[in-house]
């Protein structure tokens, strides 16, 4: 009965701030790769960010480089994704997504929703003036 639990969107004007949160009480993180996505309306839903189990590895969309930034805390279960210099074109649902379990080998995470085993039903995040 586990799954992912977004929050921490909302309304922000552009050149704001939104820190957004994902999070599985029932699931350890430590075993799975986290994939931030969303989808704006009208638009496939794209890969933004994305994290290894440790936290070593991460990859970003074009779009979103230098501007937003994915971290994890395992003790916690959580997953961030600091989205800061916030435009108009980042409106959309945002989801996260796991990747796993994942034992003893490395696994790189990329931005794709190929084999995803849990999804989060979404944060809306609006930014406009």
């Amino acid at each position: 009965q586990s799954q992912l639990v977004e929050s921490g969107g909302g309304l922000v004007q552009p050149g704001g701030s939104l820190r957004l949160s994902c999070v599985a009480p029932g699931l350890n993180f430590d075993y799975y790769n986290i994939v931030w996505f969303r989808q704006a309306p009208g638009k496939e839903r794209e890969g933004v960010s994305c994290i290894s189990t440790g936290g070593r590895q991460t990859d970003y969309a074009d779009s979103v480089k230098g501007r937003f930034t994915i971290s994890r805390d395992n003790a916690k279960s959580t997953v961030y994704l600091q989205m800061s210099s916030l435009k108009p074109e980042d409106t959309a649902h945002y989801y996260c997504a796991a990747d796993g379990p994942i034992l003893t080998s490395f696994r790189r995470c990329t931005l794709d929703d190929y084999g995803m085993d849990y999804w989060g039903k979404g944060t809306l995040v609006t930014v406009s003036s």
